[in-house]
């Protein structure tokens, strides 16, 4: 039997300042057995939510919208995309302010996880509508 358990958005308290992160892609993970929310910690992470309140500071109670398939979703974009363009995660690794960002799959020789696939052209700084469809590893020769 399924106890305890619920449908569409969360709240779980931040692990960082995510104010004024909404709309980007999130994490969960464990803070001294609490889960807690923050932007993506690696390039190769599979983030499963989507920021829709970021809360004002750390420690803040966030909200989080689970990503499933068969839906779309706006999310904040580095660079340009085309429709159906594949997307994985900017490059948070090297750029801080990118960390939770999506991109279109680039064209320098690397493996990134396809998350999914672009619904529409998007430009550097958009919220762009992007169907959520995790491919896992894609390597680019």
């Amino acid at each position: 039997m399924q106890t305890n358990v619920q449908q569409g958005a969360i709240v779980v308290p931040s692990g960082a300042d995510l104010s004024g992160k909404e709309d980007y892609l999130v994490e969960l993970y464990n803070d001294s057995g609490v889960a807690k929310a923050r932007l993506p910690n690696s390039n190769d992470t599979q983030p499963l939510y989507v920021l829709q309140d970021g809360g004002d500071a750390s420690g803040d109670n966030v909200t989080l919208l689970p990503l499933e398939g068969g839906k779309n979703y706006r999310i904040e974009t580095e660079g340009t995309a085309n429709p159906g363009d594949v997307f994985c995660l900017a490059d948070g690794e090297g750029v801080a302010a990118d960390k939770g960002k999506i991109r279109s799959l680039p064209a320098v020789a690397g493996t990134y996880r396809g998350l999914g696939w672009f619904e529409e052209i998007a430009v550097d700084g958009q919220t762009a509508l992007v169907r959520w469809s995790p491919q896992g590893n894609i390597t680019v020769g």
